[in-house]
């Protein structure tokens, strides 16, 4: 089997995971399988102790940083984990709900199922030119049965932003549930439950820097959810009810003490070189790949004058997305063709066949990386 030295790939796949890691979020992993070995809540040992502290000192850092309090802050597996047990614990036992046209499968499917299961309606609010027309279409899909809107605060395959401010402050004005999809924008935008977020669920693996295998649900407290997971918490357990007390509530079975210490170093890693200024450096390589790829006819970028987080999608004539990016792997580069998980959105960008070939940097990717890509691009252009 031939070897991949994945040193000699540049990623721009980072909205999937970002890579590389900054060096102290690996020597974190490193240390917690060595001398984190306990299992956190569960013993009043020392080994128990010990990586109870270093769990808890991580939720602290996460809810200092999106402005929670610190027992609202749950651990999950990944953003789509953090979303089903959100979705799934306020709209359990039927309702309807509304979510966007820019969705990605780990909201859709979700409430897709529970239409077939719980008898949960939906509908879909079309994402308009401007925001006040966005927030329109979705407070005319607003019924007396409506119970939640769930919607991402930017879009995996373009980056567009919806206004998830002004959403917010809709669903508080009719006592309806706000659960936002951060998935891409936590860690690039410096977003809080001051925004107005009853739920905020993201990734620990992307934007965050953490290792893969973490997530983040975080809670403003105000709506009590149904949980989806029952088991061992380390709390109440005399009882056969699953604890009322968060988070253990929401975190049955051990955690990821591993990737969650890994965690505690890529917030520090965010809040140290801050979201606006990591934003801006990847805003500014996207600028440089559409500048340095204006001058071909053949290419078509989507929503890219939108107000948006650092993605670029674009395609080549009617070349299959995943062709393109099969030719970019070849030649060293990982950016991700096809559906991106989202089939919802590509429906309404008309590229549910083609797919879209998506570019997304990170804190690590410089201009001479972005220069290397382009020119590739354009001896794939001039041979198809």
């Amino acid at each position: 089997m031939r070897k991949i030295n994945t040193r000699s790939i540049i990623n721009f796949d980072n909205s999937a995971t970002t890579y590389p890691k900054p060096p102290a979020v690996s020597k974190a992993v490193a240390q917690a399988v060595e001398r984190y070995g306990g299992n956190p809540g569960r013993s009043g040992h020392k080994l128990s102790m010990r990586v109870s502290e270093k769990i808890f000192a991580v939720r602290q850092q996460a809810a200092e940083m999106f402005g929670a309090q610190t027992e609202n802050v749950a651990f999950t597996a990944n953003c789509t984990h953090a979303l089903n047990i959100a979705i799934k614990g306020i709209m359990q036992y039927g309702g309807h709900m509304i979510i966007s046209d820019h969705e990605h499968n780990a909201v859709a499917r979700p409430v897709y199922a529970l239409s077939k299961t719980r008898g949960v309606k939906y509908s879909i609010a079309r994402t308009g030119e401007t925001d006040s027309e966005t927030v329109e279409n979705f407070r005319r899909l607003i019924t007396p049965e409506t119970k939640c809107i769930c919607c991402t605060v930017a879009s995996n395959v373009t980056g567009r932003l919806m206004p998830y401010r002004e959403l917010a402050a809709l669903c508080k004005a009719l006592g309806i549930c706000f659960i936002a999809d951060g998935a891409q924008a936590c860690g690039l935008l410096d977003l809080s439950l001051s925004d107005g977020f009853n739920f905020l669920c993201t990734a620990g693996h992307k934007a965050l820097y953490g290792p893969t295998g973490t997530g983040l649900l975080i809670s403003d407290g105000e709506y009590s959810l149904s949980t989806i997971i029952e088991g061992g918490t380390g709390a109440t357990s005399a009882l056969l009810e699953q604890t009322p007390f968060l988070p253990e509530k929401l975190e049955s079975g051990t955690i990821n003490t591993v990737g969650i210490i890994g965690l505690g170093e890529g917030l520090k890693f965010v809040r140290q070189k801050t979201p606006a200024v990591i934003k801006a450096h990847e805003e500014k390589l996207c600028r440089q790949l559409r500048e340095q790829l204006s001058d071909i006819d053949k290419i078509k970028f989507y929503e890219a004058d939108q107000k948006k987080v650092p993605i670029l999608s674009f395609n080549i004539g009617d070349i299959p997305s995943a062709e393109i990016a099969s030719y970019l792997s070849e030649k060293g580069f990982a950016l991700r063709g096809g559906l991106q998980c989202a089939a919802v959105t590509h429906t309404t960008l008309g590229t549910i066949e083609q797919g879209t070939v998506r570019f997304s940097p990170s804190a690590f990717s410089t201009p001479q990386q972005v220069t290397a890509l382009s020119r590739t691009i354009k001896k794939f252009v001039a041979n198809n």
